[in-house]
């Protein structure tokens, strides 16, 4: 028998490690854990980190600020990284081991999502401004210009789980119906026994209709527990009457919550996320053009890093860019220069509140690319940005028919009281043009908003110079890129947490480490190439 053979036997174990005492030589010099030490030491993150209070009892926990440190190293490593995920990291990567050092023991998932809604519920967003105010002065970063875009991403929610505000409502009619035919019924027993009478109305509140049954029932001394319920039972007129008014108010009470969960913005929620709304997305991958549950998510970028993130539920981009806006100013104490974004955000509200707060226009807004672009639709005669005017600045038609101002109104959910002016044309009779210009049988008319063409005329100047041009291009690369980074290339794809509260704050962990990882490929670039 060969004794070599024994010997390592007897004195070798294959699973056995023998790791140096000096971690930190194992790590390459360009590795992304120097740039976040770096990062950390020069931010003064512990100041909104509360320490467990002195009253608590139990075991002493980990440390705060190492926790923080290895989940945010983890978000600037992965993009999006699971709490198993860096329970396993924090065993067997050696750079968490570093980030570790003095834990004795490897902290479990659980324990990172305690630390999480425990210590970064409330003070996330003061850690994003706090690495940010580090990051864009090194970097050299102007918080001039804002370049504005957003994306829906998929909710954790049961795609099958909507709530439709419009159907609760309809049904909610068809409701009040049903209950007016049993109040009927309910008055032809009360009136030949009381002589007392219920009031029949179009709409009901739940309170009336709880007092109506309440009266109802002492009025006839029911006792609900003495209902005959099961098969061969037969019951009585009162008692069917009883029960399906109880059944009536419970539903009113189902319809009254639906409606309230969906607010006055929202047309729909998701039952197992209720503040998920259903959007459609741009690319359907179940194929069937459906809606699903998501959340409208904002982002302001400069200069290729996140400097503002938000949640919304709302589908209109529109509505999203004053609130996305006013966050800003709470970060950064001050309102970007010059805004620039989509036809998606310029609207008449966000140009008006963009003058009130000295920003210039680079919204597009939905005719732009129309306007600029299709020279067939620009230049033609019939439209009426084509319109001429006459000596006393009347709209003239091709035919020289004279347009009369009919009335002005009103634009529905406008809160700076847009008004709108309606048009008529004086006689439209017999016009050679009318099959190019109008197909109604009556004389044209046309609506016009003279403020709100001056600023599509002011918005062109600005995106049309050679400043408004460069804007354009970045903003097509760097916010879109940026959001294309995210989803394809960090693999945030679909939102883990639920309710708006978690979902921005996993947003903003996600945006801390993109903006660590930006951070960290730019010194590289910068840093000149060691030939070997």
């Amino acid at each position: 028998m060969n004794t070599n053979i024994k010997l390592d036997n007897d004195y070798y174990t294959p699973i056995q490690v023998v790791l140096p005492v000096d971690y930190p030589i194992l790590i390459k010099f360009d590795d992304p854990i120097y740039t976040f030490d770096e990062v950390m030491k020069g931010s003064d993150i512990s100041k909104y980190i509360k320490p467990k209070p002195s009253y608590c009892k139990g075991r002493k926990g980990f440390n705060p600020i190492t926790m923080l440190k290895v989940i945010l190293f983890g978000y600037m490593e992965r993009g999006f990284i699971s709490l198993r995920e860096l329970e396993t990291a924090c065993r067997y990567d050696i750079r968490y081991m570093y980030l570790l050092r003095n834990e004795k023991k490897v902290p479990t998932h659980q324990t990172f999502n305690n630390f999480i809604h425990n210590y970064l519920e409330k003070s996330i967003e003061e850690i994003f401004v706090e690495v940010n105010d580090y990051i864009l002065p090194k970097e050299n970063v102007k918080l001039d210009t804002l370049l504005i875009d957003g994306t829906k991403i998929e909710a954790n929610a049961n795609k099958y789980s909507w709530v439709w505000k419009e159907s609760c409502i309809t049904n909610r009619n068809k409701l009040f119906k049903k209950i007016s035919i049993e109040l009927e019924k309910m008055n032809e027993m009360v009136i030949g026994c009381y002589l007392a009478y219920y009031e029949v109305k179009e709409e009901y509140t739940i309170e009336e209709l709880e007092l109506i049954l309440a009266d109802f029932q002492n009025r006839f001394n029911i006792d609900p527990s003495k209902f005959v319920k099961g098969k061969g039972k037969r019951k009585t007129e009162i008692q069917r009457t009883y029960e399906k008014m109880e059944r009536y108010i419970k539903k009113l009470k189902e319809y009254a919550e639906h409606i309230e969960i969906c607010g006055e913005k929202r047309n729909s929620y998701s039952k197992t996320d209720k503040d998920a709304t259903f959007f459609r997305h741009k690319r359907d991958y179940m194929g069937n053009d459906q809606l699903l549950p998501s959340y409208n998510i904002q982002f302001g970028v400069i200069d290729e890093y996140i400097v503002v993130c938000d949640v919304y539920q709302y589908g209109a981009d529109c509505d999203c860019f004053e609130p996305l806006i006013e966050k800003f100013k709470e970060y950064y104490g001050r309102y970007p220069k010059r805004p620039v974004a989509d036809a998606g955000y310029g609207n008449y509200n966000n140009y008006l509140y963009c003058k009130e707060k000295n920003m210039e226009l680079y919204m597009k807004f939905p005719l732009y690319n129309k306007l600029i672009k299709d020279k067939k639709y620009r230049e033609n005669p019939f439209k009426v940005h084509n319109f001429k005017k006459n000596e006393k600045g009347e709209l003239v038609c091709p035919n020289n028919k004279v347009f009369k101002l009919v009335k002005k109104r009103l634009i529905k959910g406008n809160k700076y009281e847009r008004t709108e002016e309606i048009y008529e044309c004086e006689d439209c009779t017999g016009c050679p043009y009318k099959e190019k210009c109008y197909n109604g049988k009556n004389n044209r008319k046309v609506n016009i908003n003279q403020e709100l063409t001056d600023l599509h005329q002011e918005v062109i100047k600005n995106l049309n110079s050679e400043e408004g041009i460069e804007l354009r291009k970045l903003r097509s690369a760097q916010v879109e890129g940026t959001i294309g980074i995210l989803k394809q290339d960090r693999g945030y794809r679909r939102i883990v947490r639920r309710g708006l509260k978690n979902v921005r704050l996993e947003l903003l962990l996600i945006s801390i480490g993109y903006n660590l990882y930006k951070y960290h490929n730019k010194k590289l670039r910068k840093k000149p190439t060691v030939i070997q």
